[in-house]
């Protein structure tokens, strides 16, 4: 039997959650389907700082994964855009691409498909603060939790990468197996504050993070910067 591998890529500065929630629901898919590897990804096996105290290990080198079924691309603040002049992940992310069935990406994570050549005349989506910013890399952003199409999925921001990552299981062995997996990790969220009423998202508020978050991480890329910038 011809095994499959989920490729699941990690970078310096990553948003842990990004990464972990669709790792665990593709892991979890993967211990009852033996036809699919996941692996963890990265230039070298060394340990990489994430947003929070936890490091991350990977398991596997881009090159000994070169040629993945599938792809995710977790995002983050600073050091994604920082990422998005790392030529090694960037390249990793293209060439894949040439031959995944599907290349995907959480919150930010879209913008480096995007840098890879990827969003150029598709529909895609980010985190909300940074949805605009698609427009820079030929996109059309849509506020949606998930944005399928075709070879590549974009999911919004953080926790929805746990929605799309069930949404892949559906796409690839159907109904059943993404209702099993989702009780096996018994995903049933219920926020104590409801569901986010996006009329009251904060957007002022958030611009001058925004703005940080583009001008520190992209501090020696000023043309990258100010195109970005532009969208904001």
């Amino acid at each position: 039997m011809t095994q499959k591998t989920f490729a699941f890529v990690v970078y310096p500065g990553l948003t842990v959650l990004d990464l972990v929630g669709p790792l665990q629901v593709l892991n979890t898919y993967a211990a009852a389907e033996p036809s699919v590897r996941v692996a963890v990804v990265g230039e070298t096996l060394d340990a990489v700082g994430t947003d929070t105290p936890l490091r991350i290990a990977p398991s596997h080198t881009f090159a000994q994964v070169p040629d993945p079924s599938w792809v995710l691309v977790p995002g983050g603040g600073a050091p994604t855009m920082r990422a998005l002049g790392d030529e090694t992940l960037i390249g990793y992310l293209r060439e894949s691409a040439k031959t995944a069935e599907l290349m995907t990406s959480v919150c930010t994570g879209s913008l480096l498909l995007g840098q890879a050549g990827l969003l150029e005349g598709r529909e895609a989506t980010t985190h909300w603060t940074f949805l605009e910013t698609l427009r820079a890399f030929g996109a059309t952003p849509v506020q949606q939790r998930w944005v399928d199409t075709g070879p590549v999925i974009t999911a919004a921001g953080v926790s929805a990468g746990i929605d799309l990552a069930l949404h892949l299981v559906e796409r690839m062995s159907g109904e059943d197996a993404a209702r099993l997996v989702q009780f096996g990790i018994e995903y049933d969220p219920q926020p104590p504050l409801g569901a986010l009423d996006w009329s009251l998202a904060p957007r002022e508020r958030m611009r001058p993070f925004v703005d940080f978050t583009v001008r520190e991480g992209l501090a020696d890329q000023p043309e990258l910067r100010e195109k970005l910038l532009a969208q904001q």
